[in-house]
């Protein structure tokens, strides 16, 4: 019997491309019995303040009635993950019952991108010479470096989003990522929540 996570994510961009990622993990945990559900989208200047959080994850799980577990899945920007997403974590376990968990990709969701760059070469106009900074996770405007790597035009974020969380190395992200490696550890920790084998 399947089980259903619901994202909740900020843009149009990670509607499309974080099921991608997570049908992708979910292959390496070996958690064949997960489903995604459409992502929940919020905006990520309301999600922090105080009752849009909360309202947004009680529409979610209403909306997806098989819903059996729940991950927050922003980008931190200027805030500090380590600081912020346990404060999140506590609003949301005071306002649902379902397993949780909240992972803020530190800085942007594209710096996961920059962490793996050389997996990404020759797909979306990355260019074949490109290779990842010392410390992805340290550049603020990821688009923007994601773009300066690309043959011609700029990067998307509806457009090359999902089609980078279908190729991005998973492993290699983890390797330079660490809140890469936070989203993998607690996605198989909502697995192991949620009854899958």
């Amino acid at each position: 019997m399947s089980v259903t996570i619901v994202p909740i994510v900020e843009g149009h961009g990670d509607a499309e491309a974080v099921p991608v990622l997570l049908r992708r993990i979910f292959a390496q945990v070996q958690a064949y019995h997960v489903e995604v559900a459409r992502p929940f989208r919020v905006k990520r200047n309301r999600v922090v303040k105080p009752g849009e959080l909360e309202r947004a994850l009680l529409q979610a799980a209403r909306d997806r009635t098989n819903a059996a577990s729940v991950l927050v899945l922003l980008d931190a920007d200027d805030d500090c993950p380590a600081k912020l997403g346990p404060e999140l974590l506590a609003r949301c376990q005071q306002t649902t019952n379902l397993p949780v968990a909240v992972v803020l990709a530190n800085k942007e969701f594209e710096a996961w991108y920059l962490g793996a760059k050389e997996s990404l070469r020759g797909l979306r106009g990355i260019r074949n010479s490109a290779v990842a900074p010392s410390a992805p996770e340290e550049v603020r405007d990821a688009k923007r470096a994601l773009s300066e790597n690309m043959e011609e035009g700029r990067y998307l974020e509806v457009d090359d989003q999902p089609a980078l969380a279908s190729q991005v190395d998973i492993s290699l992200a983890r390797q330079r990522c660490p809140s890469f490696d936070k989203l993998v550890r607690e996605v198989s920790n909502l697995t192991s929540a949620m009854g899958t084998p």
